[in-house]
């Protein structure tokens, strides 16, 4: 079992520190996992590409990689942009994206063969429990429970429980907690192909 996990965000989204924290998860499970970013321009709102792997045994693989099990989009602009096309989504793999709308354009995403598109409104999620730095929405953990729920590779209580150790608890650890179990309960499937 070896799962390649992609983050697409934007600089200021946390897509970097969701893919750590999947990996924490991950390890509170007595899974492997590694977690990396790669990013072109340092700057707030710049896109921002994250990679993952989460596997049972130790993983020999390093480096980047456009192939993925997973694509998580943070934002649904990146979809528009043609920055997710960039990369190919395996088959039988899964896309999360945070959005409000159940309509997810297809079009946007290279994949083989079958696929599962799962939508959750993160940006309200963040909003509503006030998780907002210098005007941004920061979705990273909503995204990692509907990650949890859309694919059942780790449980909402080992995301919920690793949220917690980065934060080292305290209210940022709470809201972001509530943020992940909030998403997790708010993902739903809205496309198969």
């Amino acid at each position: 079992m070896l799962h390649e996990i992609l983050f697409y965000g934007r600089g200021g989204q946390g897509a970097v520190t969701a893919a750590n924290i999947l990996v924490e998860a991950a390890m509170l499970e007595g899974k492997h996992g590694q977690g990396f970013p790669f990013f072109g321009a340092e700057r707030r709102g710049a896109p921002v590409t994250a990679f993952a792997r989460l596997s049972d045994k130790p993983i020999l693989r390093h480096g980047m990689f456009n192939e993925a099990d997973v694509i998580i989009v943070l934002d649904p602009g990146l979809l528009d942009l043609g920055v997710v096309k960039r990369s190919l989504l395996r088959e039988n793999g899964i896309v999360v994206v945070n959005t409000e709308k159940d309509k997810v354009p297809m079009e946007s995403i290279n994949h083989r063969g079958r696929a599962r598109i799962y939508r959750v409104d993160a940006t309200k999620i963040a909003r509503d429990l006030g998780l907002v730095i210098a005007g941004w929405p920061v979705v990273n953990t909503s995204m990692l429970g509907a990650f949890a729920k859309a694919t059942g590779l780790l449980t909402i209580e080992s995301v919920k429980k690793a949220i917690m150790n980065y934060f080292e608890g305290g209210k940022a650890g709470e809201l972001n907690m509530r943020a992940a179990e909030r998403a997790y309960h708010e993902t739903k499937l809205v496309l198969e192909v």
